[in-house]
């Protein structure tokens, strides 16, 4: 038996994220969702989450495409003239890496996401970031920062097994992530600072495509250590703030497939990360 951590991502973006988190983890393989907590939906994502003890509620940092918990005049060069964050990731990750003034605005609104997930009353089960902009150093700095303070103990780093895609379909293999290298190095990071974080992560490559088959495909070759498997389901592919040519429903059918779910129970350890630190 392998110990698996199956996770929803942007968990309060829309009702139907929702619905299909409550969904999957009630009939299918699901055991955590990480939680926007600025997201249109989070109100009705938290009381959900009330109801389903079992399930490992995270924090979903989001500092692109979303709205900041700081009103924007506190953080007026992380965001636009609309007052959400930019979806520019690139100059933002410059200017919080040599601007002091923009790194003091980057760990205020990383406090005030901690702390509104704290006011939800729920567990704090990991940390994980929209994008993964916390392979960005200094967002990473400030995450283990405020992490100390609001009892962070399991952070997601993204090392994904090439290998094992390639094996699962290798007449098309994945495009190399520019990232991996990147990954790697948060990984020993957070270890370092005494953190549980996975040994691997799989979701990028076919992010908004795991279809059952992957899934199912995934689980029946999963390495030993901790794994996570992180998936964007939803119960409409055009819920406002989808990303285009997501197969969000695909992927919730996924989490249901009854394929998937006897694969799971004969081969892995659904766990929260709550479980396994």
């Amino acid at each position: 038996m392998k110990t698996l951590v199956i996770t929803a991502d942007d968990f309060g973006a829309s009702i139907s994220v929702n619905n299909a988190v409550e969904r999957a983890h009630r009939h299918g393989v699901l055991t955590a969702a990480s939680l926007m907590v600025t997201g249109e939906a989070a109100q009705d994502a938290v009381e959900r989450a009330r109801t389903m003890p079992g399930l490992g509620v995270g924090l979903h940092l989001v500092l692109v495409e979303g709205r900041p918990a700081l009103p924007p005049e506190q953080v007026p060069d992380l965001v636009g003239a609309d007052g959400n964050f930019r979806p520019d990731m690139v100059r933002p990750a410059i200017a919080m890496a040599f601007l002091p003034h923009v790194r003091r605005q980057l760990q205020a609104e990383v406090e005030a996401q901690f702390a509104a997930f704290a006011a939800t009353g729920l567990p704090l089960d990991h940390v994980n970031a929209h994008k993964h902009f916390h392979l960005h150093p200094v967002i990473a700095s400030a995450i283990l920062a405020a992490g100390r303070r609001h009892g962070m103990n399991a952070v997601r780093a993204p090392v994904e097994p090439r290998w094992l895609l390639e094996l699962i379909e290798p007449a098309s293999p994945p495009r190399r992530d520019p990232a991996a290298l990147w990954a790697k190095l948060m990984r020993w990071r957070l270890r370092q600072a005494g953190l549980s974080v996975p040994d691997q992560v799989f979701g990028l490559a076919w992010s908004g495509a795991m279809n059952a088959r992957r899934l199912r495909a995934i689980i029946d070759a999963l390495p030993d250590g901790l794994s996570e498997i992180y998936l964007h389901p939803a119960t409409r592919d055009d819920w406002p703030g989808h990303a285009p040519g997501y197969a969000y429903r695909e992927e919730l059918d996924a989490l249901t497939d009854p394929a998937v779910i006897e694969a799971c129970t004969a081969r892995a350890r659904g766990v929260r990360f709550a479980d396994v630190v």
